[in-house]
């Protein structure tokens, strides 16, 4: 299984201690904190990784990804600082980063991916075209929070908060589904949940969890 986290424009401070691991050299190690640890605001606030239990964080370090505007793609467990860079910038020298991470990401993440294996999507519409595990689309399950538009819709909060809860609840089920379906029956238990086939091939599959 392959968890795809959004990173969060809030960040926790630094614990003081540590080692930087994507940075070759940093004067000051105290600004660094684990990825999963570093980003804030609902999301990872439903995650609450301060609280998984030591098998769900070492499922997290082998199966979560996060994307990220300026790393491109993290592990939980790689030491960052906090920054605020998003994804829509435009950098001098390489201008929009968007662009630039789509020539990349994409062969990464199905990489991290696998042979075998469900990806769970839990990035918004906005951080999804930086890159999507590319040629196993029939693996892959984008995660939607209900009810639609329609019906009065959810806030963007709740909507982050339910997607943060959902990767938790992957986690600590200690489950390894190969495909949707499974992962369907995985976060079906305790909420109504919705599948969705893709519309038509080479497209991921849609799976929407009612929000409370």
């Amino acid at each position: 299984m392959l968890i795809i986290l959004p990173p969060s424009e809030a960040k926790r401070p630094g614990t003081g201690v540590g080692r930087p691991s994507p940075l070759k050299t940093c004067p000051f190690p105290s600004s660094t904190r684990s990825a999963l640890e570093l980003y804030g605001g609902p999301l990872y606030d439903g995650l609450d990784a301060a609280s998984l239990s030591p098998a769900a964080r070492r499922l997290a370090d082998k199966d979560v990804v996060i994307a990220s505007a300026l790393w491109g793609l993290l592990r939980p467990s790689d030491r960052i600082p906090a920054y605020r860079l998003h994804v829509c910038s435009r950098l001098v020298g390489i201008d929009r980063l968007e662009p630039l991470w789509r020539t990349m990401v994409p062969d990464l993440l199905t990489e991290a991916a696998g042979v075998r294996g469900a990806i769970v999507d839990l990035r918004s519409p906005v951080y999804q075209p930086i890159g999507k595990p590319r040629g196993i689309a029939e693996r892959t399950v984008i995660i939607r929070v209900g009810p639609a538009a329609s019906q009065g819709g959810v806030s963007d909060v709740v909507t982050k908060r339910v997607r943060g809860e959902a990767a938790r609840q992957l986690l600590e089920s200690g489950a390894d589904p190969d495909d949707p379906e499974l992962v369907a029956v995985i976060l079906g238990d305790g909420r109504p949940v919705s599948l969705d086939e893709p519309e038509r091939p080479g497209k991921p599959w849609s799976l929407t969890i009612m929000a409370d």
